[in-house]
């Protein structure tokens, strides 16, 4: 008998087996397809509509530019176009115009508008789509909030892509009309949920940018100036195998030097990279146009190279990093995919190292009052006769790719060297 009992339940069990796995097999492929769990925006249909729009697009019998032509080119092609037309097509191909390097600012501003007015319509749709989990819906709600604030009258939204975590950039000052142009380059865990904070602002893309501009037109010799928060391509999420690795800072990388290429008129560009940031700079730096004139890294675990010589550029490398930045405890190595070299801040690396000061860690280096965000300001806006000078600092400079000393400390007068400023520079050199 209970033999009998047991084979029933065994028999019972197995056919409960049966039926959960398939019941297993839909809950998993509902969950990955994002029926259940899903948070992030829908499929990108609407960006590949429009591509393919643009693409049998043509203006008076004339196709359009090649969306993906080089900036030079698309600056070229908006150039023969009218305001009105320009305007046109960033109604019409929102997503495309506003991505468009080397297409005029103010009609990328319009596209970005255009965009983020339709972007904020799915997303209040989301929000009430009984087919999202109430964690989906959550998330749709945060994403429309987000755009609404990006859609404000203040804004000036360079680069906008809603799809899957997003991307962004934002201006702060006039492109145009600026003699010197900043970038801000986030780390880890950018996308437009953290583009900006209420709280912590100072610690989010926006909040870097507008402090830093503030900071920038503060100064004595500031004039004209423009920073952007440049957070326009995918960064690795949390501290993780993605961050220790240069795949997603590659691709940064090629979308960051198309940005610079892209940006109008003549003016000086300063690029200003924070934690993984400074790995797209890092790969980015051969790239750049001889326009930029400084590279500053703060937080970095490195650049992927072992010596600021090897980065192809001509311009200035500067390094800073506070002392209560957990960064400085990583093991700053290269062994494989995995690492990203030595510490820039190192001695042998041959950056200008910048001191911080006292800073809120890994993520304050652009909080007002801090001296790493008035080192900055002074770089972004060139006038590094206001940084002090350690009078000890035998400042080893490293060699330009054309084999010459890019920069010295020695040439300044000693009465300039013999003041000591913790904001200037740490109290170690090569």
């Amino acid at each position: 008998m209970r033999n009998h009992r047991s084979a029933r339940s065994a028999s019972l069990l197995t056919a409960a087996r049966r039926m959960l796995l398939p019941l297993a097999v839909v809950l998993a492929v509902l969950a990955t397809s994002g029926w259940i769990t899903r948070t992030e925006s829908p499929a990108p249909g609407t960006w590949t509509a429009e591509l393919q729009g643009w693409q049998r697009h043509a203006l008076a019998g004339v196709p359009l530019a090649d969306a993906d032509a080089p900036p030079q080119e698309i600056a070229q092609f908006f150039g023969t176009l009218g305001h009105r037309k320009q305007l046109l097509l960033a109604e019409r191909f929102p997503l495309v115009v506003g991505n468009l390097d080397g297409a005029p600012a103010e009609v990328r501003y319009a596209a970005n508008r255009h965009a983020l007015l339709r972007a904020r319509a799915q997303e209040r749709e989301r929000m009430r789509d009984e087919r999202l989990s109430p964690a989906g819906q959550h998330e749709a709600g945060r994403r429309m909030h987000r755009f609404d604030s990006l859609l404000r009258d203040d804004r000036q939204i360079l680069a906008f892509d809603p799809h899957g975590r997003g991307r962004a950039a934002e201006v702060f000052g006039d492109l145009d009309l600026a003699r010197r142009i900043s970038v801000v380059v986030p780390g880890v865990d950018t996308d437009l949920l953290t583009f900006e904070r209420t709280r912590l602002k100072y610690r989010a893309p926006s909040g870097m940018a507008e402090a830093l501009h503030e900071e920038q037109q503060a100064t004595r010799t500031a004039g004209n100036t423009a920073v952007i928060a440049w957070a326009d391509y995918t960064s690795p999420r949390g501290v993780g195998v993605a961050a220790a690795t240069g795949d997603l800072a590659k691709e940064g990388a090629e979308r960051l030097a198309d940005t610079v290429r892209g940006l109008p008129g003549e003016s000086t560009v300063a690029l200003f990279c924070h934690s993984y940031g400074s790995v797209v700079c890092g790969l980015s730096a051969e790239r750049l146009p001889g326009r930029v004139t400084d590279i500053a890294v703060s937080g970095s675990p490195g650049m992927r190279v072992s010596h600021a010589g090897e980065l192809g550029t001509d311009a200035r490398v500067w390094a800073a990093r506070a002392g209560n930045d957990w960064v400085g405890d990583l093991p700053h190595l290269a062994v494989g995919p995995l690492g990203h070299g030595i510490d820039p801040v190192h001695p042998s690396f041959g950056a200008r190292r910048l001191g911080a000061g006292p800073t809120g860690g890994h993520a304050g280096y652009f909080v007002p009052g801090s001296d790493s965000l008035r080192n900055f300001a002074r770089i972004g806006v060139g006038d590094l006769d206001a940084l002090r000078w350690d009078a000890d600092m035998a400042y080893c400079a490293p060699e330009g790719p054309m084999g010459r000393s890019v920069w010295n400390t020695r040439h300044i007068p000693a009465e300039r060297r013999t003041h000591v400023s913790v904001g200037a520079y740490d109290d170690s050199h090569g």
